[in-house]
């Protein structure tokens, strides 16, 4: 059986498989049920599947003749989000669609005589929202002898319509800097004798505004959070608690805006006498084009979807924990397919919706992707 006929025949089952991961929907790092449920579907399959002591991960293999491996990547976890006024676990991303596609891929190649001379890898990850998952995951092996990596993320109706597919997504580099600020606390009457954080946060939101990196490239930095320690509204606060807000669509621009936010700290110590202290959480690199793996996914796209469906370049304003694979690895061919699939009203709201059709010519992409590199010579 040709494995995209796998595939059509076993949709409907496909569907709910994905109805299922999406009511499990866990926080990053406590993905158990849905790691135990692809778990389950694998092994029924007759993959080995290995998991781990510390983490929810889960690498399942079809063996090849050399000692090359082409992997394909899902991430597994959920945001935690207020959704109708309750906070929990959401699939507002797309994670249980991105296991799902994975999975039926791994699925579907595994249902003929495949003796391919790459092994197949089928990573399935958790907590990419933590932006840590990629790094645990490579620390326990999942890129080793790995050549060539696929991912693939649903995109909204703003960067790819409805049926249009492209060979890599662009996202750029995020992080978030958290700080500290330490003053000195005294009557608001008597202002002198205090040293304002409130002031000193304010400086450094001026000092951040007047960063000018003289590029092309797009960046930004705000500040998303500001909170003190005191209630009362008559006293200057000794302390203060922030959050900022880093982008940039290249990994070169975020390295120098990354020295430029620290300077806008250290000015801002110095002009109020305040003590600052942060560090860099959260932080995702920018993604770097590979044409060799966008070849082979572009080539892909048109025997599924046709050449008019492709879309060359699919530009994000989000991060992906995905590229961490490419920056920690420089000579690794990889990219992340962008699926168009009518979503709405966009990513990480609350009640975001797609048409569940794209989920089988999605993962007809993703099959059909590992059969190109399979036929490549």
């Amino acid at each position: 059986m040709n494995p995209l006929d796998f595939i059509e025949q076993h949709k409907e089952e496909l569907l709910t498989t994905y109805q299922e991961l999406h009511c499990l929907a866990e926080p990053s790092w406590q993905e158990k049920k849905t790691s135990a449920y692809i778990a389950q579907k694998l092994q029924t399959a007759g993959f080995s599947v290995k998991r781990f002591n510390d983490h929810y991960g889960i690498i399942a293999e079809i063996q090849g003749t050399s000692g090359q491996v082409v992997a394909l990547r899902a991430d597994m976890d959920a945001l935690v989000q207020e959704v109708n006024g309750v906070v929990r676990p959401n699939h507002s991303c797309g994670h249980d669609a991105h296991s799902t596609m994975v999975l039926y891929t791994a699925l579907a190649l595994a249902s003929i005589d495949l003796k391919p001379k790459y092994t197949l890898r089928f990573i399935f990850q958790p907590a990419e929202e933590k932006g840590e998952g990629a790094l645990k995951m490579m620390e326990d092996g999942a890129l080793d002898n790995v050549s060539l990596l696929f991912g693939t993320h649903v995109r909204p109706v703003s960067e790819l319509p409805y049926r249009k597919a492209s060979p890599v997504i662009i996202h750029g580099s995020a992080g978030t800097i958290r700080g500290n600020i330490k003053g000195r606390q005294a009557h608001a009457a008597r202002p002198n004798e205090g040293i304002n954080v409130i002031e000193a946060a304010a400086l450094l939101v001026q000092n951040l505004k007047e960063i000018d990196l003289q590029t092309d490239v797009p960046y930004s930095i705000k500040m998303t959070q500001l909170t003190t320690e005191s209630e009362a509204t008559n006293v200057i606060p000794e302390t203060a608690h922030f959050a900022l807000d880093v982008r940039a669509k290249s990994n070169e621009v975020m390295s120098l805006l990354d020295q430029r936010t620290k300077a806008a700290m250290e000015l801002a110590a110095e002009q109020t006498g305040a003590a600052f202290t942060w560090s860099m959480e959260e932080f995702v690199p920018a993604a770097v084009k590979n044409e060799r793996a966008m070849k082979m996914a572009e080539k892909a796209i048109e025997e599924v979807l046709g050449e008019e469906n492709i879309v060359p370049v699919c530009i994000s304003q989000g991060a992906e924990d995905f590229h961490f694979y490419t920056a920690k690895n420089p000579g690794l061919a990889a990219t992340m397919i962008g699926l168009g699939c009518g979503l709405t009203p966009g990513l990480h709201h609350p009640e975001m919706k797609f048409n569940l059709d794209a989920l089988i010519y999605g993962t007809k992409i993703l099959t059909q992707t590992l059969l190109t590199v399979l036929q490549e010579t």
